[in-house]
């Protein structure tokens, strides 16, 4: 792809196009590698941030604005899908308009986003910007990429993808402290306030420094009915397993939705092997070991944040921690994930992707069976180890996606296969949350009547109970005003084992997930163009 592609770089003197690889380094602050790498880390931190920072705050935001679980899990979900539905196209867009303009945008767009949810009053109005903002971080991360590609030499990229990892991971480590220390000490609106300076910066820095490149054959068209179609089939999708608890997994409502996006992503399929420039070009799945890497991402990316969606909960609600130290209980994983990513990272370059994959994989699998044994009275000891093994059973996945992804496909179509890696992955995120949401809420409803029963506590109506196990569903105890405190200790127990055999089940279930992406490693290869097409996957 470097000595195919060429660049039409744009700015104070046009030159002429040059292959990335021959650009000769900018001695001035405008075009600069190195500052062009500090000006997208700033921007990109933001949605590295908001990947767990938001977590810690869910139940600071679940409380005060009264929110159901369903609605609390699309706080997660519509920012996942809006980010993985757009990833694709907005890299198109920077192709055809530039990477630095489609930069700017998205930073401004996240920045103005994030603000507005701080100001929001309702959960529905915090949903309606978390979408915004995955819209703008989808125009954010691929530009974001597609800058570097262009502006370092082809011998110096991978260290500057390299370090760019290490600002996602940093920021992503750091994302549960900085969150606990703003909601315990501020509130939960200052997580996303905290964004608006450092888009500020990002956007000053960008103007000041980033230089335009183009693609010279940039796209002339876009597929906007195919982001329709995979847009609505994905929603769909998700709705229909947030809502089976309440409605039934019987319940006609839930199948018309699940017949809704089967539909539509048959209609998906179709329209792509007709359209001129379709979003997703359905040749690349020719190749068995990229489509196992797809898959990989998604079960990988379904255990992971599904899991996570619980632990927050289970840390403050069950375990009564507060926000900072909820975050500081989550370290472990983040952490072993930054530790674990160059040793991943030695051995993927060293053995090839299967193994490691698959023993990340396996690792995955045995931290969530340890997360399903966690109990009410679980000591941070035990609970920093299985949190530690999950983030150093994801690294190996992590590091080793655009290996298996875009250099098992072919050089004209790397860049959307790199888009495709982040897409997969949001993907899964969203259907993790969901998938496992509708596992916990199912198990919670068959539970808490029984449990109530048993613990000898006053019959419930019908409605009662509804409410007790929305509130249960996220750790909560449903007491009322002026219970006595004997009945409330009762009521609070039968609460947190209920919510326990939930996040239990919903574990285990994760586990059966990561246990079956182990085999499907053992179909992905290093491809004929991995290194080239790291490279050129963000262009």
């Amino acid at each position: 792809m470097t000595s195919q592609t060429t660049i039409k770089t744009t700015g104070p003197g046009d030159q002429a196009p040059v292959a990335p690889s021959d650009a000769t380094p900018a001695k001035g602050l405008r075009g600069h590698p190195w500052f062009t790498l500090i000006t997208v880390a700033v921007g990109v931190m933001m949605v590295a941030l908001d990947g767990t920072i938001v977590a810690i705050a869910n139940p600071a935001i679940q409380k005060d604005l009264g929110a159901t679980f369903a609605e609390v899990q699309w706080i997660t979900n519509g920012y996942f899908l809006a980010l993985a539905v757009a990833l694709i196209t907005a890299g198109k867009l920077g192709d055809r308009f530039g990477h630095r303009q489609t930069f700017l945008i998205g930073v401004v767009g996240f920045a103005a986003a994030s603000g507005a949810i701080g100001l929001s009053s309702s959960i529905a109005a915090v949903v309606t910007f978390r979408v915004f903002q995955g819209l703008f971080g989808a125009l954010l991360m691929p530009a974001a990429l597609g800058l570097l590609r262009a502006t370092f030499p082809a011998e110096k990229l991978n260290m500057a993808i390299g370090i760019w990892g290490m600002v996602i991971g940093a920021s992503t480590a750091g994302g549960p402290i900085l969150g606990g220390v703003l909601v315990e000490h501020v509130n939960w609106q200052s997580v996303f306030f905290i964004n608006v300076p450092v888009g500020i910066l990002a956007v000053v820095l960008g103007v000041v420094i980033l230089l335009d490149h183009r693609a010279e054959k940039a796209p002339r068209s876009f597929d906007i009915l195919g982001i329709v179609l995979l847009s609505a089939a994905m929603f769909s999708l998700v709705w229909a397993l947030i809502k089976a608890p309440e409605w039934g997994w019987g319940d006609d409502k839930t199948w018309l939705f699940i017949v809704g996006s089967v539909v539509g992503f048959a209609l998906f399929a179709f329209w792509e092997t007709r359209v001129k420039e379709p979003l997703i070009p359905l040749a690349l799945f020719r190749s068995v070991p990229l489509s196992a890497g797809v898959v990989l991402m998604v079960l990988m990316a379904i255990a992971f944040m599904g899991g996570l969606f619980f632990v927050t909960f289970y840390l403050q609600n069950v375990h009564g921690m507060s926000p900072i130290d909820a975050g500081l209980h989550l370290l472990p994983l983040t952490g072993m994930m930054i530790v674990g990513s160059p040793l991943a990272g030695a051995m993927i370059t060293k053995f090839g992707p299967r193994v490691p994959l698959a023993g990340g994989m396996a690792l995955t699998a045995i931290a969530m069976y340890g997360m399903s044994t966690l109990a009410t009275d679980t000591g941070s000891g035990i609970m920093s180890v299985w949190f530690a093994l999950l983030g150093l059973g994801l690294a190996p996945v992590m590091v080793g996606a655009t290996e298996v992804i875009v250099g098992n496909a072919p050089m004209e179509l790397s860049g959307v296969a790199g888009g495709l890696q982040q897409a997969a992955m949001q993907i899964g995120g969203s259907l993790g949350t969901a998938v496992l949401g509708a596992v916990m809420a199912s198990k919670v409803d068959s539970d808490l009547a029984g449990n109530w029963t048993s613990a000898g506590l006053p019959p419930l109506t019908a409605a009662q109970e509804a409410q007790a196990s929305e509130a249960v569903q996220v750790g909560v105890a449903p007491l009322a005003p002026g219970t006595p405190d004997a009945i409330a200790a009762k009521i609070t127990d039968v609460a947190h084992d209920t919510f326990i055999s939930g996040m239990s089940l919903a574990s285990l279930v994760a586990a059966g997930v990561a246990v079956v992406a182990v085999f499907v490693a053992f179909l992905t290869k290093r491809g004929e163009n991995a290194e080239a097409g790291a490279g050129a996957a963000h262009i």
